[in-house]
């Protein structure tokens, strides 16, 4: 295995909140020992001189959509590997959302198998919460945990029958399952394409109230005060949906939140003349509501970044606003986007590495996340400061579906390593 000294970095450390300058020893792809005095080269290391630029934890991307099995010409394990490369994610965790639905075993094990074989990343499987997503009856959670299954989610398909979705985590809490939950008032958000509100009447665009979100997670709350059950919520978007989570965090709950980066860095008026590629699940929301999601992510009420990664093809979003397709590709941005929230002085890096790859390590068991002796080798060297334009056919992404094209970005990814070993290293002239 590869011995490595980085020497001359800034180190971000989520776990501390520090940043400082030192060095950092990989042996047999775990982090050995850091500093920040002068160090000695050991046996056979290879030096990576960093050059001042920032050395953080690898990120770790709770809900990822690959496309395999079922539209592999959306996206495959190679080709969102090579993204998630590109972009610092270390670990991607996959949604259950394929065609056919991760609902057995057997599928778990294909899915398994094909990341390990195509993805350079860790890939971990979440499995889905009940059988084809459609809410009816409850998957085999103890035979999927052990295929492999990290987390149970039927994503954006909210579980109505709210009997069904107590028995489902009822069993859960029993196995010790994390279950991901998309807090929206399905009836209330059926059909809708935007946030109701001044635009979205100006628009014409079928919209929804903030409050499905509330009335979502209240629900959801009261289930996981009933049941016990370990639960996360894949995206807090609103205001309105905030006092509910700090109460349930209040009251002792096993409930931890997360947000996606488009909900963190765009609004609703991005939308302007119903540019489809801002379109997202749930909307994006007014000004307001992603400015009181920012401080929720500052404070540590929600927990997780994620990329919310959904990759579409042209025809799905060449299409009027209303039946174009929903979500974007974001694995290659997440870290770009993330450093806006950084320059513009809302969010420091040992914050949003607390919410990229620390949290997310932490609430599905991981040892990565961290960047202290004994952790695993998972790393990104960084420049927050370096300007580009995006041009999304330069994505390594099959689909190109980014709200981000043609955008000013700042912040460019120079190399990634899982377990000591380089998967990704930025050329100079790219």
């Amino acid at each position: 295995m590869t011995a490595l000294l980085f020497e001359n970095a800034r180190l971000i450390d989520p776990e501390a909140g520090t940043v400082t300058t030192g060095w950092l020893h990989v042996r047999d792809g775990v982090i050995a020992a850091t500093g920040t005095g002068p160090t000695e080269l050991g046996q056979g290391e290879t030096v990576i001189d960093c050059n001042g630029k920032y050395l953080a934890p690898g990120i770790v991307d709770i809900g990822v959509k690959v496309c395999e099995p079922g539209e592999r010409h959306k996206e495959s394990y190679r080709s969102a590997g090579l993204a998630a490369a590109a972009g610092g994610v270390t670990t991607m965790v996959t949604r259950p959302d394929t065609t056919p639905a991760t609902d057995t075993p057997e599928t778990l094990e294909f899915v398994r198998r094909r990341a390990n074989e195509a993805a350079p990343v860790n890939v971990l499987p979440m499995a889905a919460l009940t059988k084809g997503r459609e809410g009816r009856e409850m998957t085999e959670i103890g035979f999927l945990m052990d295929a492999g299954a990290v987390a149970f989610t039927d994503c954006d398909h909210v579980v109505r029958d709210t009997k069904v979705f107590a028995r489902a985590l009822t069993y859960a809490r029993s196995c010790g399952a994390l279950v991901i939950a998309h807090p929206q008032e399905p009836g209330l958000s059926a059909g809708a394409a935007a946030t109701s509100g001044k635009f979205a009447s100006l628009r014409g665009l079928p919209a929804v109230s903030p409050m499905a979100e509330r009335m979502g997670l209240d629900r959801d709350v009261a289930l996981i005060e009933m049941t016990g059950a370990r639960y996360h919520a894949d995206q807090i978007t609103t205001a309105r949906a905030l006092p509910a989570l700090e109460r349930a965090k209040k009251n002792g709950f096993d409930i931890t939140a997360g947000v996606s980066i488009h909900h963190l860095t765009l609004n609703e008026l991005d939308v302007a003349d119903y540019r489809t590629f801002f379109k997202v699940k749930p909307p994006l929301r007014s000004e307001d509501d992603r400015m009181a999601v920012v401080e929720a992510v500052g404070s540590g009420l929600i927990d997780i970044i994620s990329s919310m990664h959904t990759p579409q093809d042209e025809e799905s979003k060449r299409l009027p606003f209303e039946e174009a397709a929903s979500g974007a590709v974001a694995l290659e941005t997440l870290l770009p986007a993330a450093m806006r929230l950084y320059h513009a002085g809302q969010l420091d890096l040992p914050q949003l590495f607390r919410a990229m790859a620390l949290n997310p390590a932490k609430r599905l068991g991981l040892p990565s996340g961290r960047i202290t002796a004994g952790a695993p080798a998972d790393l990104v060297l960084f420049d927050p400061d370096v300007p580009f334009i995006l041009d999304r056919s330069t994505l390594l992404s099959k689909s190109k579906n980014t709200p981000f094209d043609g955008q000013r970005m700042q912040g460019r990814v120079l190399a990634t390593y899982v377990a000591g070993q380089s998967v990704y290293e930025r050329s100079s002239h790219a």
